[in-house]
């Protein structure tokens, strides 16, 4: 079945992707259409999330703001299934680091990056950043339940010298690189909503007590890597730009958590500054204003 579904779907998002941008753009906005209009696809979720976290902004601009959100959404889509056949020359142009010595200054010495971001803005082309560093690069992310399009997804990401791992086997592979003497720059999406009763640190974003992911600080100071920053911003449509910042070069000089709230308090900052690229569908605030304790 698994293949069947392969084969069908295939086909259809390669047609998509060969479109020229002006088509494939025309595409998004239909899919805009029927997504936001007609399907409603998660508007609830989306509008009670808006509501939370902007509760002074008026009914007119949380409906402004979650329509700008779908159309970047829809934007997102077209641009996942782009990366199936896009050029890398026109990859490099559509995605720029205009501080990439940032990266650089890691790399000259000598240190591994820990790279975290959130749902904002767009990641499907940021592997493209392999063009411009000697680090071979790493991406966490769960595996798709079809295989198919499991490999699919890595080989894509492969064909720029970085490579998909899950949680369960990033520390192995990113050790035995460290064991090999290899620079590595790993990125985590990192504002996820863990389950409650796992968590280590819960802190409050956009206000809203919330557990939050440490994973990837305890990788950090466990393998001594930098740890950075890194924000998406839209230019206009197509064209990002991608900026770095350093949290920690050395992670074990921080208090436990430290690291983990100076990226939620950059996350947020992105947020205040354009609410509309955040990933809103997420139900990212579902265990606010409850404790530790409240899941023992």
């Amino acid at each position: 079945m698994q293949f069947l579904a392969y084969i069908l779907i295939y086909p259809l998002l390669w047609l998509i992707s060969i479109l020229p941008f002006r088509l494939l753009y025309a595409f998004s906005d239909g899919l805009y259409f029927l997504i936001y209009h007609i399907i409603g696809y998660r508007k609830k979720t989306v509008k009670e999330n808006l509501h939370l976290v902007f509760p002074n902004k008026s009914e007119a601009e949380i409906v402004s703001i979650r329509k700008k959100f779908y159309h970047h959404l829809c934007d997102m889509v077209v641009e996942a299934i782009k990366s199936l056949t896009i050029s890398e020359k026109q990859m490099m142009k559509r995605m720029t680091f205009p501080n990439i010595e940032e990266i650089h200054k890691h790399e000259n010495n000598n240190r591994s990056i820990v790279l975290m971001c959130a749902h904002y803005g767009s990641w499907e082309w940021i592997f493209i950043l392999q063009n411009h560093v000697r680090s071979k690069g790493y991406a966490v992310y769960k595996r798709l339940e079809n295989k198919y399009f499991d490999k699919l997804v890595k080989r894509i990401r492969a064909k720029y010298n970085s490579y998909l791992i899950t949680t369960k086997d990033t520390f192995d592979t990113l050790q035995e690189a460290k064991n090999k003497g290899e620079l590595t720059i790993n990125g985590f999406v990192s504002d996820q909503s863990p389950k409650p009763w796992k968590a280590h640190h819960w802190l409050d974003f956009m206000g809203i007590h919330v557990p939050a992911h440490t994973g990837a600080e305890l990788l950090a100071k466990r393998l001594d890597m930098s740890v950075v920053f890194f924000a998406v911003k839209r230019v206009k449509r197509g064209f990002y730009e991608t900026t770095f910042k350093t949290i920690a070069e050395h992670p074990n000089d921080y208090k436990d958590y430290e690291i983990t709230d100076a990226f939620f308090k950059l996350v947020e900052q992105q947020i205040e500054e354009a609410p509309q690229y955040y990933l809103w569908t997420h139900k990212r605030w579902k265990h606010r204003d409850k404790s530790p304790e409240d899941f023992k």
